[in-house]
């Protein structure tokens, strides 16, 4: 527990404070590049860090923030060839091969959702990020393998890769400054 002196929001839909609304607007582009963030927001906001941190899982709890996370840019990290793998697992072992594909370290995120029955039959995806064709090709292979146990062989395939053409999203939405 963090001593803080800041005071945690009691309803989830509350709307959002003065400082809230700041924190937002000075974080949603990105945490400051610096060694301290919190240090630095904290100056710019007038609070201690304490209270920056506290503010911010307050803000993670209520649902106003969904996450903190780096995200990286793949394209300028050369990683300029995508695919998102979809596989159809046994109900029974999605979990556990999720998380085993999920820490492979050309997975960028994997999570279970629901078949669309009767075309669409995948209930695993998986997002690989390659520097060229034969490389993702390759990542697809290796989980391919990881899986052969528990991919299901019906009368539908029990894998595909959509591969990414064009970036047409890469924010997510944003607040904008009251006008004075």
């Amino acid at each position: 527990m963090l001593d803080s002196t800041y005071q945690s929001r009691e309803r989830k839909k509350a709307p959002l404070t003065a400082i809230e609304r700041e924190f937002i607007l000075l974080t949603q582009n990105g945490l400051p590049i610096v060694s301290k963030p919190y240090h630095l927001l904290a100056e710019k906001l007038n609070m201690s860090v304490n209270d920056v941190l506290a503010m911010s899982e307050d803000l993670l709890e209520r649902g106003v923030i969904r996450r903190i996370a780096a995200v990286p840019n793949h394209y300028r990290a050369g990683y300029t060839f995508n695919g998102m793998t979809v596989w159809d697992v046994q109900d029974d072992e999605v979990k556990n091969y999720g998380a085993l594909i999920g820490r492979l370290p050309f997975v960028s995120h994997c999570y279970q959702r629901p078949r669309c029955l009767p075309d669409w039959n995948y209930n695993l995806f998986a997002m690989i990020h390659g520097k060229n064709a034969e490389q993702i090709s390759e990542y697809r292979t290796q989980i391919k393998e990881l899986l052969k146990d528990v991919l299901q062989t019906g009368k539908h395939n029990t894998n595909d890769m959509l591969t990414s053409s064009k970036i047409l999203k890469k924010t997510g939405l944003r607040l904008q400054a009251k006008k004075e």
